[in-house]
């Protein structure tokens, strides 16, 4: 019986003795932190407060402008331009601001072109500010542009009259902003 009250005794020193062991244990390390700035711009699309309101998407690059019904006489909708060219088309039109910002720059302006997304298979001409555009490349639009202001930059689509009446009118503009 004494040699098992002694084994006891050995082994609670034992056991008080590893957890008075870990007790008060610390590690440390140093992490080192890097980055690189690098510049940057941005380019959203806004309603012009002269155009036709954008249906989806303002404050992004990924906006909406839509006509709506349009003809060549009649009623059009609110803030549409038309203009008709007689017995050959007639053009809508309309302004949507658009914005570039940078940040870490010291770009003082950029340059902005506009392409379709695709041939137009209607032969509908599309422009922006005046430049007529196509698939095939980037239409300059501006050499200068100021950053961080609204910039308008009219959107026109001249219609054949030969057009049938019901056909829809869709495709997209890829604007791309580059700075100086």
């Amino acid at each position: 019986m004494r040699k098992s009250i002694i084994v006891t005794i050995v082994a609670i020193l034992a056991l008080s003795g590893a957890a008075m062991a870990q007790a008060g244990n610390t590690a440390s390390g140093t992490l080192t932190v890097t980055a690189t700035v690098n510049s940057s711009i941005n380019l959203v699309f806004n309603s012009d407060p002269s155009g036709v309101t954008l249906s989806s998407g303002a404050g992004t690059n990924a906006a909406t402008l839509a006509f709506g019904n349009v003809a060549a006489f009649g009623a059009i909708g609110a803030n549409i331009t038309r203009s008709v060219v007689a017995g050959t088309s007639f053009t809508i039109s309309t302004p949507v601001d658009v914005l570039v910002t940078k940040a870490n720059s010291s770009s003082a302006n950029y340059t902005l072109k506009a392409q379709l997304g695709t041939a137009d298979p209607n032969n509908n001409i599309w422009a922006v500010a005046g430049n007529t555009i196509t698939s095939t490349s980037a239409t300059p639009i501006t050499a200068t542009g100021t950053y961080g202001s609204n910039t308008p930059e009219t959107i026109a689509i001249t219609i054949p009259f030969t057009e049938a009446s019901g056909t829809a009118i869709s495709n997209t503009i890829n604007f791309t902003a580059t700075s100086n």
